[in-house]
């Protein structure tokens, strides 16, 4: 199953690990686990919540179960302000495999010769939708780079991707 989803990527890991910990550890053992997430983490609104709730069960940290939403401790076993590097490699396994459209950006990224800009990013994952399904309607431009670019961010987050001046690359194909 994926997840589309996509919240605004933080400037550091650290908000991940907060609006993890803000996660009841029981399912049930909150009433309204969007109020809990805006009132104990920097999140605003609850609309901002529900987003990363959906974006936390893609990333196989957060569990949806019929009492309610209950937090999936990380493998690590502990809870850091980070990730660890195991951690790290699972969110990016899950992101890759579990949200909508990343394994096409990242893809993109891996085939190309260098750094692509976001609109090159964009332009490449429209070429490739229009190959794989053209019965498909397109979407807004603006909300398909918002979202792209937002995708871009967590690949950066997850050690997926770097971003430089000249765009994002593959940590994939740099290393290779």
């Amino acid at each position: 199953m994926q997840f589309k989803p996509v919240p605004e990527p933080p400037a550091d890991r650290t908000l991940l690990a907060t609006v993890r910990r803000a996660l009841p550890a029981t399912a049930g053992a909150v009433d309204d686990c969007c109020q809990r997430l805006v009132d104990e983490t920097p999140l605003e609104t609850r609309e901002t919540a529900a987003t990363w709730l959906t974006f936390l069960r893609a990333l196989e940290v957060a569990s949806e179960e019929p009492a309610g939403f209950r937090r999936r401790d990380a493998s690590s076993g502990t809870e850091s302000d980070t990730p660890d590097d195991r951690d790290r490699e699972e969110l990016g396994r899950a992101f890759r495999e579990r949200v909508y459209g990343a394994e096409t950006v990242l893809t993109v990224l891996e085939r190309a010769d260098g750094p692509r800009t976001v609109e090159e990013v964009v332009d490449a994952v429209r070429e490739q939708r229009r190959a794989e399904d053209r019965t498909r309607p397109s979407r807004a431009t603006e909300h398909r780079r918002e979202r792209i670019e937002r995708l871009l961010g967590w690949a950066v987050m997850f050690d997926l991707a770097e971003r430089d001046r000249a765009g994002y690359r593959s940590i994939r194909a740099s290393e290779t």
